[in-house]
């Protein structure tokens, strides 16, 4: 299992030097001339994954204010029109970047093909806007964080000593892409398991706009049409797999049914350490904001820059460069790599009944 930090796969990405422009917090807007570099970041809502709050906020605003840049990163809540409204005010408050994790492809290619109208360069962040028109697109390799999703399943049940286990899916929103790329890498791994017969599959379901609600009651009717009979699950992200953790509880089941997830977070982490998920993926969001926020600001200075990489967007026909970060497994021997790479801290995870699990997973 690989043991160090991540790296950004594009070599060719220049790192953009600090500025001399004015400094400006959220909403701030002191600029005196149309040239000065302010970006704008709309992010797709707080519910379906803590990150976006607590993790990409925090550190593209870091990135901002160590470049000197003016900067406005705004939360659209899962609603779409907030999206766009929130999209034209910043192109009229006179943004010279616009970064967006989209809801829908729809909503965001009507966002950047209405910012490049308007000369506003554009970025994809962490989500590709498929038939889109932004200049960059910025994520994690997402088939490879569905390939180590299916095969940490896979190593769990082994694990265990499950024989022609059901497997269930908890996949994510249909209307986000890396739902799709996600199951691609999971499928990978697993549908050849099930053409052998080596596992069974079992129900499997999308849950709109990653709701960690509706992911519950999905799993509650998965478990039933099972008649309880779920080996393993394969859940897309640290939200929805405590969904499922939550039904598994309820019908005694935690813990003996192995549970993937997604994006580390503190939940998700606290749930390995109990032995209820099996392991999630950890993206170093750090990376992923540096990265966007350095091509944001040479864009916002007229500049490009080579990633030496693209990705194909089979809608807009067209080659987007890109910038793919590599994602890492975590296990319960590793969660402490987390924590070591300040992505979350040991006072969050450790808190209480946690803090004697964290020390024997060698957390000090």
């Amino acid at each position: 299992m690989r043991k160090g930090l991540l790296t950004i796969a594009a070599v060719g990405l220049l790192t953009t030097g600090s500025m001399t422009a004015c400094s400006g917090d959220s909403g701030d807007d002191q600029a005196s001339s149309a040239k000065t570099p302010k970006i704008g970041v709309i992010l797709p809502d707080s519910k379906s994954s803590a990150r976006w709050e607590s993790a990409d906020r925090r550190f593209l605003e870091e990135a901002f204010k160590a470049a000197g840049v003016q900067y406005d990163i705004q939360n659209a809540q899962n609603d779409k029109t907030a999206f766009q409204t929130i999209a034209d005010q910043m192109i009229t408050s006179g943004v010279t970047a616009l970064m967006i994790v989209n809801l829908d492809s729809g909503t965001g290619k009507a966002v950047l093909d209405k910012a490049k109208s308007q000369g506003v360069a554009t970025i994809d962040y962490d989500r590709l806007t498929l038939g889109g028109s932004a200049q960059y697109y910025v994520s994690f390799d997402n088939e490879t964080v569905g390939k180590l999703q299916g095969e940490g399943l896979a190593k769990c049940l082994t694990d265990q000593g499950a024989k022609n286990p059901v497997v269930a899916y908890l996949n994510g929103s249909p209307t986000d892409n890396n739902a799709t790329l996600f199951k691609n890498g999971y499928d990978s791994v697993l549908k050849p398991k099930f053409d052998a017969k080596e596992y069974v599959k079992g129900p499997e379901d999308a849950v709109p706009a990653w709701d960690n609600a509706q992911a519950t009651t999905i799993f509650e009717q998965q478990l039933t049409k099972a008649n309880g009979k779920i080996d393993g699950v394969l859940a897309a992200n640290d939200g929805l797999g405590n969904a499922a953790i939550s039904v598994l509880k309820k019908n005694k089941l935690n813990g003996k049914v192995p549970v993937t997830g997604q994006d580390a977070s503190t939940e998700g982490l606290q749930n390995i350490l109990t032995g209820d998920q099996c392991m999630t993926v950890y993206k170093a969001v750090r990376e992923e904001a540096k990265a966007a926020s350095d091509l944001a600001i040479a864009l916002a200075k007229g500049e490009k820059k080579d990633t030496g990489q693209t990705v194909k967007d089979p809608e807009g026909n067209r080659d987007v460069p890109s910038v793919l970060l590599t994602p890492k497994a975590i296990y319960k021997e590793n969660v402490k790599d987390v924590i070591a790479d300040g992505y979350v801290t040991k006072e969050e995870v450790c808190a209480g009944a946690y803090a004697k699990l964290c020390a024997d997973a060698g957390i000090s």
